[in-house]
């Protein structure tokens, strides 16, 4: 089993963790420490090493930060986890309800008098500490450079991951190192770019066609690379990591703890992507430093003929494992199976293809009041069974060779209430509009992620996670710059993969999402002379059933009930051949038409 259900982290044990912490600050004279979930390398996903935040106040979000303070100590959490935060983190901590209050602001409130607050210039981001020093200037409150002091009470830390690398065959690939480097660079040389700073775990995964698997789910190795702009990729990362591989005759290996000087000893302008750039680079690089962003980010996103192919076979098969899985569910009679039996029976589902080399991410299994919260982690100890008339929000992905899913399915245990029947099916129209919409060229997430919410919207619901984020090729399951987002303004483009997950989530009863991936391509032309823009469209790449008992169809327009029958019947179509016979059987009921 990848998934295991210990117990990680406890509320009890954050207010001797946050004594310990406030020992450091008196014994500094300092009037506060930064911690964030983040390593030095300022990607989304973090080592065991890398997670300060969870051990320090239980609370174990995949973003976040605690800004600790001699007198306060505020958790700063964003709309996914305002559930989740209540019932990880001690009454030693106060959960802030961030971005809504930013971190300048409150720390105008709690420290009037001005302060001295110290962080850790290689778990910020450039963008993050020029900013926070533009909102406190003239405060009194000075920002300053300090070691980790979480690490210095942190006495059992795990030591850094050092798994070794592969390399990743060009066949999935669709383009060798060596071609992506010389496309990179000759952007560089155009844009008067030396080189560019890459600390992006996933960029350099991409950029040298390799994985890793120093991150749990995300198969990424930690290093840091200087693109040069004749193609010379200098690639620091541990070298028993790379034992045995070879890299290509433009890439030379160095030791990582070299990697701060290389890039002091850097000439002409260099590239970097501001937002997730450390503190500690930019400020040795100073001047020289050009915010132009990580030039991996959008050829990375923009997947090509092999990744999309790759992902939507990936696909198909992940959807047969999820179609197993949902059959057996639905002939457990409830009160009879509990959430960590669905995420074992799911993972042994899929384990029996030989293409999956990990879980995407920890699953989502959470039946009546647990699925309200939306990124819950089952454990030994909130293990829930599923009763009658509850809900399960099932929310799962595999990391395969050929590509990364990610689906979520919400079910009924048994007969479902009209109130949440009623959420389900507006939650339903939202993902459909997604599906159906044409949109021209040049539009962002922002534009369009409001199409989603509107169903919900017009009954006076909502939910506070975006609408969808970019999805990797065999790399991380949540992928930028992409996203179906009001904060996102990065124009779609073909060739992106994203997530299409509207939700509802009523706290202490019920969470409702659906997700399917969809793919941005060109969208089809129209029989029609009055059509004068070139417009953009959205192939879906999961098939696996919606729950038919959960849609009121009443509450259907006549497009969006061909939607449904139309995608149900393909479900069935492709993914029948594949299935057990039961399992089959089940598939033909579930996509009958409405």
């Amino acid at each position: 089993m990848f998934q295991t259900f210990a117990v990680t982290a406890r509320p009890e044990q954050g207010p001797d963790r946050l004594r310990a912490l406030r020992a450091e600050l008196a014994k500094e004279g300092y009037d506060g420490f930064l911690v964030p979930r983040a390593d030095a390398h300022q990607g989304e996903y973090v080592a065991a090493h890398d997670e300060r935040l969870s051990w320090l106040t239980g609370f174990t979000g995949s973003a976040g930060f605690c800004a600790a303070l001699t007198h306060v100590a505020g958790v700063f959490i964003d709309g996914r986890y305002r559930t989740q935060v209540k019932q990880q983190v001690a009454d030693v901590y106060t959960p802030v309800p961030w971005p809504d209050v930013t971190l300048g602001d409150w720390l105008l409130e709690q420290l009037p008098e001005g302060g001295t607050l110290a962080y850790d210039p290689w778990l910020h981001s450039a963008r993050e500490i020029r900013e926070l020093s533009i909102r406190l200037e003239g405060s009194g409150i000075a920002l300053v450079e300090t070691d980790n002091l979480v690490d210095r009470i942190w006495t059992d830390q795990p030591a850094p991951p050092m798994r070794p690398v592969t390399i990743h065959p060009e066949g999935y690939a669709g383009e060798s190192a060596a071609a992506k480097s010389a496309r990179l660079a000759q952007d560089l040389r155009a844009a008067g770019h030396a080189a560019a700073v890459l600390t992006l775990p996933d960029s350099i995964m991409w950029l040298l066609n390799i994985r890793g698997a120093d991150i749990p789910r995300n198969p990424v190795a930690h290093g840091f690379a200087i693109l040069r702009d004749d193609a010379r990729v200098e690639l620091y990362m541990a070298a028993e990591k790379l034992a045995g591989l070879n890299l290509g005759e433009g890439v030379s290996r160095h030791d990582p703890e070299s990697f701060l000087a290389a890039v002091a000893g850097l000439n002409g302008q260099i590239a970097v992507d501001e937002g997730s750039l450390p503190q500690a680079l930019a400020k040795v690089l100073g001047p020289r430093m050009v915010a132009a962003g990580d030039p991996c980010a959008l050829p990375k996103a923009r997947k090509n003929a092999a990744e999309i192919a790759g992902s939507a076979a990936a696909h198909l098969r992940d959807g047969a494992a999820v179609v197993e899985c949902l059959a057996w569910l639905d002939a457990q009679a409830p009160g009879t199976v509990t959430e960590i039996d669905v995420v074992q029976k799911l993972e042994s589902c899929r384990a029996a293809d030989p293409a999956l080399r990990d879980i995407s991410f920890e699953t989502i299994a959470g039946t009546g009041p647990n699925g309200a919260i939306m990124h819950y982690r089952v454990t030994e100890e909130t293990n829930a069974t599923l009763e009658e008339g509850h809900l399960l929000v099932l929310d799962s992905g595999g990391q395969y060779l050929d590509g990364t899913t990610d689906i979520t399915r919400t079910i009924a245990i048994g007969t479902p209430g009209t109130e949440e029947a009623q959420a389900f099916t507006r939650v339903l129209q939202g993902m459909i509009a997604v599906s159906r919409l044409r949109w021209p060229r040049g539009l962002a997430g922002r534009d369009i992620e409001a199409i989603g919410r509107a169903p919900l919207w017009m009954a006076g619901q909502d939910f506070n996670h975006g609408l969808g984020h970019g999805v990797g090729a065999y790399l991380s399951v949540h992928e930028g710059p992409q996203r179906l987002s009001r904060v996102s303004h990065v124009p779609l483009e073909a060739g992106m993969i994203l997530s299409n997950e509207p939700g509802y989530y009523r706290e202490g009863a019920f969470g409702i999402r659906i997700e399917n991936l969809i793919v941005v391509e060109e969208a089809p032309a129209l029989d029609t002379a009055d059509a004068d823009r070139k417009m953009l469209a959205w192939r879906t790449l999961t098939f696996a059933p919606i729950d038919r008992r959960l849609v009121v169809p009443g509450m259907l327009s006549t497009g969006e009930r061909d939607w449904l029958n139309s995608y149900h019947a393909e479900v069935y179509r492709i993914l029948a051949p594949r299935l057990s016979a039961s399992a089959a059987e089940w598939l033909g009921a579930a996509c009958a038409p409405i």
